[in-house]
């Protein structure tokens, strides 16, 4: 026992000595940088986005055309995850890794789903409203992999003002990816990986900077999994190709980012609704597949991008960045689903979708700092450019491939076979214009930011025959924005927001009186107070907000469609992340949230909750490194979410659930080379549980599964 105690003492003794040699290294190294040319003159994030205490965020991130800030000096609800996070959680979504922890988004469970889905702050969010490198529609389309990136950052709330409006309107919040960038040090990776049932993949992860100054870098990234996923009969495929490439120089920067990535679900998870006077059944085993297991949805895309930044002077920065992209999607399965009776018996109607969707991206802008008197100010001017033409096919009916069968022992056809007309086309163009000014008091102590943003939006849709146009929708909206930022103590600043966001207006159906009435932007609005604790290593934010939303309906004696409704969120959400100890590391929080429906069509289901969303939601990650064993990490991630109603009277709903998971990882050396060994079990207990999935009322959360992975450093 006491060689033990006295190995144990040493291993310690050994690891404050290297954590001592590695910090002495560092700030050496610091001072050696600091003597060097000035490369990066403006707007610099070295600091601002520095991994804080445990690596598992970054001290702050981009906030819009604001350009990154600390956590503390950001008057908004932010989360900026590392790369090194995302590695160690073995993330394959990028909603695997914000709904990881972060109790104010949810994800329904669902294992390869058609698409990604995760709501903020109980409003579910678009997957094409993500911005990459700031610039909306050049990431993925429905699927992310977040191999290529170095930050992946959520802002909480609507961000009109921000980022400009987001194509597909969400209003909870933004999600915006950092492409990886070449660091100082070589970086030559490999990562090997198992999930089960059996699917096997590769990542390498390559770095290299060039240049008297390191001024050039080049950064690829290459990813190729692929195999069967632990629900039956579900296989999944992914590849991606990135190239990061950036100069800096005295006054100016330059990037450049491509990518290619292929997404592919065989087996898709759609979901299923109930027939009338059905109740929720019993959910069947966790690894079940209640779609088609022939059927399948695939996802191309491809997007280049460049952004350039030169300092006119010491106090002013001029920026432009461009992008291009293309997105080619297909799917063949389930279009709808309907359990008829409580034996569990189902329907299937089949369906068959694509598109091809070209995007082009822009933002020009100038930032910069002066003073009036004893008030300092960091101003931004920007325009941004969105647009897109897309092209549907398909049909929402195959002739003869409906099927029945039963969720507890579900038997399928074959496969119909792929048929797409041209359906529609259509071309969207996005403008905006902002402005914005934080005027900081008291020594900096005091920060109010004030800003407005004008958008204007340009839809149009064609006659897939002839070409001709045949209908047109242009509007424009203005969406002011207000933030104050306090100060208390070194350790503690206060917040406060309003700021809107804003969605394109909706076009009268066919069905209704004043059928093809074009409606304006329509605008979400949040009010939003706030603290923010840092103690050092571990940090807290404590906040209340409300945001409404507009929505529409059709007067039910009158027949006319109108934006007559309103959903309001009220939510109070309490975040933390750190290291409140040495060699232990904590993510997690509790938010509780009310989505009412506060005004409906005649008074229907008004006062209700929202379907969809839970409204109490837990999360905790933990990490703690053991002491008697150097290197060795041990995990663990819990869960707990209040139940959803999935039917708009609250007459039906899903039950809630609690889902653990357990892990570790060991870093060791081997012939010299850094090795990162990583296992987890995700939900251990292979609890089986309805969860809402988009476009559906019910769909089976992902069962046990296994994650391996080695990563090697060379």
């Amino acid at each position: 026992m006491s060689g033990l105690l006295t190995a144990a003492a040493q291993a310690q003794t050994d690891q404050a000595s290297a954590e001592q040699k590695a910090t002495q290294k560092a700030t050496e190294k610091a001072k050696a940088e600091a003597e060097l040319p000035q490369v990066t003159v403006q707007d610099s994030a070295a600091s601002v986005t520095a991994p804080y205490a445990g690596g598992q965020v970054n001290s702050g991130g981009r906030i819009g055309f604001l350009g990154d800030k600390d956590f503390m000096e950001t008057p908004f609800s932010t989360m900026s995850y590392t790369e090194k996070f995302v590695q160690d959680r073995q993330a394959q979504t990028i909603t695997d890794v914000i709904a990881a922890t972060d109790p104010t988004v949810f994800s329904n469970g669902v294992s390869g789903a058609w698409s990604e889905n995760y709501s903020i702050r109980g409003f579910s969010s678009n997957t094409y409203d993500m911005t990459m490198g700031g610039l909306y529609g050049m990431a993925p389309y429905y699927r992310t992999t977040p191999e290529m990136f170095e930050r992946i950052e959520v802002l909480k709330g609507p961000s009109a003002l921000l980022n400009g409006m987001p194509p597909g309107g969400s209003v909870g919040g933004s999600v915006n990816l950092v492409p990886k960038r070449a660091t100082n040090e070589p970086i030559t990776r490999l990562t090997t990986s198992y999930m089960s049932d059996a699917q096997f993949g590769g990542h390498v992860d390559l770095g290299r900077r060039f240049g008297e100054r390191k001024q050039f870098g080049i950064r690829f990234n290459g990813l190729y999994r692929n195999g069967d996923g632990a629900v039956n009969d579900q296989k999944k495929k992914s590849q991606l190709a990135s190239l990061g490439l950036d100069w800096r120089g005295d006054r100016a920067r330059v990037s450049a980012d491509f990518y290619t990535s292929d997404d592919r679900v065989n087996g898709v998870t759609r979901g299923i609704n109930l027939a009338t006077g059905v109740a929720i059944p019993t959910p069947p085993k966790a690894d079940t597949l209640l779609n088609p297991d022939w059927s399948h949805v695939r996802n191309k895309d491809k997007a280049a991008m460049v952004r350039g930044e030169f300092d006119l002077n010491d106090q002013t920065m001029a920026y432009v960045a461009l992008g291009t992209s293309k997105t080619d999607y297909e799917y063949n399965g389930a279009m709808s689903a309907q359990v008829l009776n409580a034996a569990g018996d189902f329907k299937t109607s089949m369906g068959q979708l694509a598109f091809t969707q070209k995007k082009q991206s822009a933002e020009v802008g100038l930032k910069g700092k002066l003073q009036t008197g004893a008030i300092k100010h960091q101003w931004v001017v920007n325009a941004t450019h969105y647009s897109h033409k897309q092209d549907d096919y398909g049909r929402r009916s195959v002739p003869g491939a409906d099927w029945t069968t039963n969720i507890y022992n579900p038997v399928w056809g074959t496969e119909a076979p792929f048929v797409a007309p041209h359906i529609s086309h259509t071309e969207v163009r996005l403008a905006s214009y902002g402005l914005a000014d934080t005027l900081s008091f008291a020594e900096d102590r005091v920060q109010l930011t004030l800003g407005v943003r004008r958008q204007q939006v340009v839809s149009d849709t064609y006659n897939v025959t002839t070409g001709a146009r045949t209908s047109r929708y242009d509007q424009g909206a203005t969406s002011p924005a207000a933030a104050l930022l306090v100060k208390a103590t070194e350790h503690v600043s206060l917040y406060a927001n309003y700021i809107e966001g804003l969605s394109q207006g909706a076009t009268a159906p066919m069905t209704a009186a004043n059928a093809g009435e074009v409606f304006a932007p329509y605008k979400s609005k949040q009010k939003e107070v706030g603290v923010k604790f840092d103690l050092g290593e571990f940090a807290h934010t404590i906040s209340a907000f409300e945001i409404t939303r507009p929505s529409s309906y059709t007067d039910p004696v009158t027949n006319i469609f109108a934006f007559g409704g309103e959903q309001r969120n009220r939510g109070v959400e309490w975040g933390f992340f750190g290291s409140p100890m040495r060699g232990v590391r904590l993510m997690g929080g509790i938010a509780y949230t009310t989505p009412k429906l506060t005004q409906t069509a005649g008074g229907v289901n008004q006062g209700k909750v929202a379907t969809g969303v839970p409204k109490l939601q837990g999360k905790l990650g933990a990490e703690w490194d053991v002491p008697a064993l150097q290197g060795l990490t041990l995990t663990a991630n819990a869960t707990a979410v209040s139940k959803q109603y999935i039917s708009a009277d609250n007459s039906l709903w899903a039950a809630g659930r609690t889902t653990y998971d357990l892990g570790g990882r060991y870093a060791t050396k081997i012939s010299g080379n850094p090795v990162t060994f990583r296992a987890t079990v995700l939900n251990v207990t292979n609890k089986a549980y309805w969860g809402m999935p988009l476009l559906s009322s019910l769909a089976l959360g992902a069962p046990r599964t296994f994650a391996l992975s080695a990563t090697m450093d060379f």
